[in-house]
């Protein structure tokens, strides 16, 4: 089959790659002359394990090709994937300019039957703007052009898209044409095999979908944080805590681990889009309202454990911080904790000496260069001449380090854990004060 994705980004990338893997004819389509100049040279723009080697492989294999060329896009494919961004308005509800955007171009150039597949985590009731939007196009040209919208929510996991996409938990597809339903199974046929992930449903369905599977996680996740806090108060330890309501399977262990609040470019914008989409029909989503007010509380636990440590004077202390992408296996920041605590440590007189395996450059291109921020070669480095060490992203080669070394590095023997990946009973054996999250 012969697919058209629309954004060359995180989602659109790896659709597309995936979609070539199993043998499609795939264009991506970019308005960044940039982005696809490099992506024509094999260079990637963001960091995904497994995803450079899969699109230089089917780049050279003829099925992943890339333009600026709208004209093209649009003749190109029978499937015409939206993968756009939706950046948060400044109300927070999700901006959806650049979709709307795509619908305007398929509209305008499109000569024969398409199927416009909306990937975006957009809120409901976004496909019937597409479809409005496309139809005003045609209208305009005077063409009377059949065309399907559907919602197909991507739920990739950054540091696992690939694996997500290739081997899915589900595969929603909320459509409105019984076609269009079947050529998409046709689609996705490859990745269905071993039994069925394909789950069929209207289109508004599938797009509330997308944003309450988001919403629930991201629910999770603050539930377990403010119990943290309160096991902070009571002397309780949330690590026994979190094993305790693990075992019972109608909780289970996922996304119950509580630590620094959650960042990224799904959960803060989601939940978000979601409680302002509630606004708009006049209801009051007061758990969802919660989730976010937690999570940005949450942010901040970091940076006030450390300021009480020092009773508030920080000014010409430097903290060594361990990670700097929001979760371990990807170079994004966006809304990453680290961020919170870097600014509060330098509004309050004190320098960063900072390490991320991946995000380094993202860290740069973010903040510049600064006095107060040095960006070193190795967790190593950022220890040297600090006067403690914060956690903030619980990447592998963070978990076992060498705490003698350790300990000789830094200017006393102080550990601030955002992400309770040590043992607190042995860290303290070996000498070092240690705060974690939620644990005695």
């Amino acid at each position: 089959m012969k697919i058209t994705i629309y954004g060359s980004g995180y989602v659109g990338l790896v659709t597309g790659t995936c979609l070539a893997e199993v043998g499609n004819d795939v264009l991506c389509v970019d308005i960044d002359q940039n982005k696809i100049d490099a992506l024509k040279q094999g260079k990637i723009p963001i960091f995904e394990p497994g995803l450079e080697k899969l699109v230089l492989k089917n780049k050279d294999a003829g099925r992943l090709s890339f333009t600026t060329d709208m004209k093209q896009a649009v003749d190109f494919g029978l499937f015409q994937f939206i993968a756009v961004g939706t950046p948060p308005d400044e109300d927070g509800s999700a901006d959806l300019q650049y979709v709307l955007a795509v619908a305007r171009t398929i509209g305008e150039h499109m000569n024969d039957y398409r199927i416009v597949v909306d990937k975006s985590t957009v809120p409901v009731g976004t496909a019937d703007r597409v479809r409005g939007t496309i139809s005003k196009e045609l209208q305009q040209r005077g063409a009377q052009l059949e065309f399907d919208v559907v919602s197909n929510p991507e739920f990739l996991k950054e540091g696992a898209a690939i694996d997500d996409f290739m081997k899915p938990d589900r595969i929603v597809i909320g459509t409105d044409n019984p076609r269009t339903t079947e050529l998409l199974r046709l689609l996705y046929a490859p990745f269905n095999r071993n039994h069925e992930r394909v789950i069929a449903m209207d289109i508004r369905s599938a797009e509330l979908t997308k944003y309450a599977a988001n919403a629930m996680l991201a629910t999770k996740i603050s539930f377990m944080n403010e119990l943290s806090n309160l096991a902070d108060l009571l002397g309780a330890d949330i690590e026994k805590v979190r094993i305790g309501i693990g075992s019972d399977p109608r909780i289970g262990y996922s996304f119950i681990y509580p630590g620094c609040g959650y960042g990224g470019s799904c959960f803060p914008k989601d939940v978000q889009a979601l409680e302002r989409t509630a606004r708009q029909v006049k209801y009051d989503a007061r758990l969802l309202a919660a989730v976010e007010a937690v999570n940005d509380r949450q942010k901040e636990v970091m940076f006030s454990k450390i300021s009480r440590h020092y009773n508030g004077q920080l000014k010409g202390k430097t903290i060594a911080l361990w990670g700097l992408s929001f979760k371990p296996n990807t170079d994004d920041m966006r809304a990453a904790p680290s961020r919170t605590l870097m600014e509060a440590l330098w509004q309050a007189g004190a320098k960063v000496q900072a390490f991320d395996p991946e995000a380094m450059e993202e860290t740069r291109r973010i903040y510049g260069e600064r006095d107060d921020l040095k960006l070193c070669k190795n967790s190593e480095t950022a220890l040297q001449g600090a006067d403690a060490l914060a956690v903030m992203t619980e990447w592998n080669v963070f978990r076992s380090p060498d705490f003698d070394n350790l300990k000789k590095q830094l200017k006393e023997p102080l550990i601030f854990d955002g992400r309770n990946i040590y043992d607190p009973s042995a860290v303290r054996n070996l000498g070092f004060t240690y705060y974690a999250i939620g644990r005695p």
